[in-house]
């Protein structure tokens, strides 16, 4: 299964990363991305082969506002076709986290669930 994940906090990726290999094991084959500026050269270098699922942060940059990185990143995402089947996590700490991915028919994990591993794996 290849994943993708997104966070300007490296600590947050390592954590996220940690959590997916604690479920998936060797089956796991994960990308990182520190922005979502990276995230989007992650997903057109990947193109050919896209992402399964990818993870994404929403309060990132702050480069797009009035929207969140996160938010645009989602945009970018739906953008292309070859992404159109794999399922998008959002992961945040914004108490709006539940509109948004309503809004962009995505998956979500609030920050304060994260340590709870089963979180992980209803939504894996």
């Amino acid at each position: 299964m290849k994943i993708l994940i997104v966070d300007d906090s490296p600590k947050w990726v390592m954590w996220h990363e940690s959590a997916v290999k604690e479920i998936l094991g060797n089956n796991a084959d994960i990308d990182k991305a520190f922005s979502a500026s990276q995230g989007v050269e992650k997903l057109t270098a990947s193109i050919d082969l896209p992402y399964d699922i990818i993870f994404t942060d929403m309060q990132m940059e702050p480069d797009f506002l009035p929207l969140y990185a996160g938010e645009w990143f989602i945009k970018q995402i739906k953008f292309f076709n070859e992404y159109k089947n794999s399922k998008v996590i959002v992961i945040s700490a914004a108490s709006n986290i539940r509109q948004i991915a309503e809004k962009y028919e995505v998956e979500y994990i609030p920050k304060y669930k994260c340590n709870d591993i089963e979180e992980y794996r209803a939504k894996l």
